[in-house]
């Protein structure tokens, strides 16, 4: 009764709460530019729909192609709550998919899945023109095409102020530095999960950029190109994207199912959690005071790359004590000897 309670009052509590991670909104909606609304034009303008969101969705560009999902791609309407145009420019089809047939389609196609609840990035973007270099600050219009390309792919972005002291610190060489430092300590301000550093410049007619991340104590990097600075952006937001979403997919059937234990629980921590865990079909089994036992499939670098966007810290693995069990003499007066049950033993311990 107790554990019911905990979970009722829990789930009340859903709507006040702050976010770790952030909860990417329009996750299911996609919308692809258009060349007018003949029915060609649509259904090829739906079939790049469903592309994107499979790669938005998994990170892996060859998913979209996997065996599993023939039925869909010949028949994408299966999957589709509702689409309509708007006009531009460009002009463009918004698809609506469903999120509960979606997800039933990826997994019996046995794909891996990124849930909602992805790090927030910081992007740190500079662009060089040809009198001089312009750092991208929220409420730009420069800032439009990062949005844009940040939503195509999924992927919750923020912008800094660009204020005075932020273009002292947002240079060409701070952010092609392999040191994160300057940007970290100018970015404490945002909260932000993940560090996002790009430096673009036209060249040849072409545009290009470096682009470094940061997240946590783990790095990447790359090169991108695109032929204006809306192709760049979200060429580099691909990129993020596929390098990203390794660490959180959880593969049907790949991974063995096992019990994580996390210490420090309250109301609102517990949803949290819940949201941290929805990925890996987590399931409370059992709570006893501040810690909660969960039922989970991942893998341990998955589970451990999720919580992170909550801070929580692991726990060394320790010994659970034995309970005694309690036994009633025989009638010859003889004790029978009773086995006891050890309670079950977390593969995994985490703490707030």
């Amino acid at each position: 009764m107790r554990f019911c309670k905990f979970l009722f009052v829990g789930c009340l509590s859903l709507v006040s709460l702050a976010s770790h991670g952030e909860t990417v909104k329009g996750l299911y909606q996609v919308r692809e530019p258009v060349n007018g609304q003949s029915p060609e034009e649509r259904e090829q303008a739906t079939q790049r729909a469903l592309d994107t969101l499979v790669l938005r969705l998994t990170g892996d560009p060859k998913a979209a192609q996997s065996p599993g999902l023939a039925a869909v791609r010949k028949d994408p309407q299966q999957i589709i709550s509702q689409y309509g145009f708007d006009a531009g420019p460009p002009e463009v089809l918004k698809v609506d998919f469903d999120p509960g047939t979606t997800e039933q389609a990826l997994r019996r196609a046995g794909l891996a899945m990124w849930g909602a609840n992805r790090p927030s990035i910081l992007g740190w973007w500079l662009n060089d023109y040809a009198d001089g270099s312009s750092l991208v600050g929220d409420g730009q219009a420069s800032a439009a095409p990062l949005r844009r390309a940040a939503q195509h792919r999924g992927l919750p972005l923020r912008l800094p102020l660009a204020d005075l002291n932020e273009q002292i610190v947002g240079t060409a060489p701070n952010l092609e530095s392999a040191d994160p430092a300057p940007l970290r300590n100018a970015s404490e301000r945002y909260n932000a999960d993940a560090l996002l550093a790009v430096h673009a410049r036209e060249e040849g007619g072409q545009w290009q950029a470096k682009w470094r991340l940061w997240l946590g104590d783990q790095k990447e990097s790359g090169s991108a190109q695109g032929a204006d600075p809306a192709a760049l952006a979200d060429a580099v937001m691909l990129a993020v994207n596929e390098r990203l979403a390794p660490r959180f997919v959880a593969r049907p059937g790949a991974s063995a199912q096992q019990l994580l234990e996390v210490q420090g629980m309250n109301l609102e921590r517990y949803a949290t959690l819940g949201r941290l865990l929805e990925p890996f079909n987590g399931r409370p089994q059992s709570v006893d005071g501040d810690r909660i036992l969960y039922r989970v499939n991942g893998s341990t670098d998955q589970l451990r790359a999720q919580l992170s966007l909550a801070k929580l810290q692991e726990v060394a693995a320790t010994p659970a004590p034995i309970p005694a069990v309690p036994v009633t003499p025989a009638a010859d007066g003889s004790v029978p000897v009773v086995a006891s049950t050890p309670a079950p033993t977390p593969q995994l311990r985490f703490r707030w």
